[in-house]
């Protein structure tokens, strides 16, 4: 794994990265306020760690839109890549805020193009299931398919099966200006839902 992470930018020993996504869900009848998001839309907020090949290792479905997604974060073994929503921590890496010309910047390069493979699994999972677009259910039942489609995409993806078309949704956030600006299934699915897959 930490190879095909190299190959892509030669980022050393890097074995994910982890990025969250908002699940619009309906309004719950219960603690409604808690799943408001930064947006002002109902959602679940799902952390997810993915490898090089697509393949979602760990998710994280139980949290309420308004949870920030450095509170979700747990600790891994190894180095795992994550935007400027998380800490920066010695097994959590994250862009230099301000980077200097010459290694600083030559980081957020290499981490913001190896970091786009979280993005780009995100994009396919929803791309794959578009009931993620707004799921119509409860909290409860909502993390429950956010998981499933997460063990189907893994599924799709380690078959093979044909990626869909992805597109730009106005929802997500995209790569950070200043992160371009700068240059810069189941196999091993650990689901933190209530039980695991």
């Amino acid at each position: 794994m930490k190879e095909e992470f190299h190959r892509i930018a030669g980022f050393p020993n890097v074995i994910g990265c982890v990025d969250g996504t908002h699940i619009p869900i309906r309004a719950p009848s219960e603690n409604e306020g808690d799943y408001v998001n930064r947006k002002s839309i109902h959602s679940i907020n799902v952390q997810v760690i993915c490898d090089a090949a697509h393949i979602i290792t760990n998710v994280e479905a139980t949290w309420p839109g308004s949870v920030r997604d450095s509170q979700i974060y747990r600790h891994f073994d190894g180095y795992l890549l994550g935007d400027r929503g998380y800490p920066c921590r010695s097994t959590l890496l994250t862009p230099y805020p301000d980077p200097e010309p010459g290694p600083q910047q030559h980081f957020n390069v290499a981490h913001c193009r190896t970091r786009a493979q979280v993005e780009m699994t995100i994009g396919l999972l929803k791309a794959r299931f578009q009931c993620l677009r707004h799921l119509r259910v409860t909290p409860e039942r909502a993390c429950d398919i956010i998981v499933a489609c997460v063990v189907l995409h893994n599924i799709a993806t380690i078959r093979g099966e044909q990626h869909p078309a992805l597109q730009i949704e106005a929802d997500e956030d995209p790569i950070p200006a200043a992160d371009m600006q700068d240059g810069s299934a189941v196999r091993g699915v650990v689901c933190h839902n209530h039980f695991t897959v």
